[in-house]
């Protein structure tokens, strides 16, 4: 009965983990609406985005070995200097595209460096 228990409970478990792990990466809904109501939408998923980044980011500073820990910092920081210098690139374009075109650059460069820190030592 112990070991029926203890399988149940641990198939529960990797099935709220499996689903919480789809949660994380399900479709994000469109931005619709007018322009402020789709930067809104942008700076939102960015947000989201960037709550990821930085837990990826501690926890890849935490796993790293010693050696491994400066460069990263130095790296993540030039990354941060980059992903908004090209994004201002964007945001400086004319018309009203302009500041969706750097809302989406923000979100996109922001997602593709929390997935990349995610799969650090997953390699």
């Amino acid at each position: 009965m112990r070991i029926m228990r203890r399988t149940v409970i641990a198939a529960a478990s990797v099935l709220a983990l499996m689903s919480a792990a789809r949660a994380e990466d399900a479709p994000e809904p469109s931005c619709d609406g007018n322009t402020f109501q789709m930067v809104e939408c942008l700076k939102g998923k960015t947000a989201q985005w960037d709550k990821r980044l930085n837990a990826a980011y501690q926890k890849a500073l935490k796993d790293a070995v010693p050696a491994q820990r400066d460069p990263l910092r130095a790296a993540q920081r030039l990354w941060i200097q980059y992903r908004d210098a090209n994004c201002l690139f964007y945001g400086m374009g004319e018309g009203t595209i302009a500041r969706l075109d750097a809302g989406e650059c923000m979100r996109s460069m922001t997602e593709a460096r929390a997935r990349e820190l995610e799969g650090l030592g997953q390699q």
